[in-house]
């Protein structure tokens, strides 16, 4: 099930529902509002969007308000979290899908709002948008990759590629936006050969595996999964991870893996990726591609959590399509 399109003069609703908001420079909030704005949406925000606790977040309570006010909500046409964090999980037993069901709207967020939008695709069948943040519309350059790939997801229902961008950075740009270094990108990394077709499921792969064992996990069934993960994963934990996926009983029907960029601090190299790639026998038939755009490097693009992809790898050749259709 799709939401309805974003188009011009809809409201955009923005929750924290994972950290606060009170975290994000007031430039930042300043400057994605006016982005948002000059696009011709309307930005409001949730009642406890700032609120904030010891742990940079707010009540369970609290957030499931944000989140429910902002589906009921007629006027409310796409929401937007206002960033990551560690604790949304937190919020999905609580959740109304019959609700979400019946005011399906366009949710958006990565990272650890990863686990919010797989519940939500399998408790309602909506579909949901891994994308930024609304503090990401705050960064000050290099962001039209991200901007046009986010426009592509959520105002048309057209067919579109997540293309390499022809540069990449993972400077922290939250901190200083002056101080942002960009590298050049020559294209995908190609693992394994191939060309398949599948819904996709996704996000942070930290994220995601806390579904696992619960009723908020997604079949893997014909899925083509879109992986990443951030600076707090290094190779040994990511193939921990990678494996601990690949272990669920559907997975031995997944019909192809993209992996995102790997932040710096990750220390992921390139042959370390390879070589953990070629451990899983459970790859070895499908195609892998990574050093994708998705994730926590910038620029990245948006992709629809239930929607469908074509992916196709061939040498250094690579395309990746995702069709909107029902």
């Amino acid at each position: 099930m799709f939401a309805n399109k974003l188009k011009i003069g809809d409201e955009i609703r923005v929750i924290a529902s994972s950290t606060s908001m009170a975290v994000v420079k007031g430039e930042q909030v300043e400057i994605a509002a006016a982005r948002l704005h000059n696009l011709g949406f309307k930005v409001t925000f949730g009642r406890h969007v700032n609120t904030h606790d010891e742990f940079f977040s707010s009540s369970i309570s609290e957030r499931i308000e944000d989140l429910h006010e902002a589906f009921r909500n007629p006027s409310v046409k796409g929401i937007l979290t206002a960033l990551g964090g560690y604790n949304s999980n937190q919020l999905l037993r609580y959740i109304d899908y019959d609700l979400i069901r019946k005011n399906p709207k366009i949710f958006c967020g990565y990272s650890d709002i990863t686990a919010l939008g797989l519940a939500i695709y399998k408790k309602s069948g909506l579909v949901t948008y891994s994308g930024p943040f609304f503090s990401t519309f705050g960064i000050k350059y290099g962001f039209d990759y991200t901007l046009q790939s986010f426009l592509s997801a959520v105002t048309n229902d057209g067919t579109y590629e997540i293309e390499p961008s022809k540069t990449w950075s993972d400077d922290p740009w939250y901190r200083d936006q002056q101080d942002v270094t960009f590298y050049h990108q020559d294209g995908y990394f190609v693992l394994n050969e191939g060309k398949s077709e599948g819904k996709i499921i996704g996000g942070h792969l930290s994220t995601l595996n806390l579904l696992q064992g619960t009723e908020y996990m997604p079949s893997l069934k014909n899925a083509i999964l879109f992986i990443e993960d951030d600076e707090e994963t290094h190779p040994l934990s990511f193939d921990r991870n990678l494996q601990s996926l690949l272990y669920l009983r559907d997975a031995q029907l997944i019909k192809g893996l993209l992996i995102g960029r790997f932040q710096k601090g990750s220390n992921m190299t390139d042959e370390a990726l390879q070589r953990i790639v070629k451990s899983k026998a459970e790859l070895a038939h499908i195609p892998v591609i990574a050093n994708v755009n998705i994730g926590h490097v910038n620029p990245f693009a948006t992709f629809p959590i239930g929607a469908k992809a074509i992916i196709e790898a061939k040498g250094t050749e690579t395309k990746i399509m995702i069709e909107q259709a029902e």
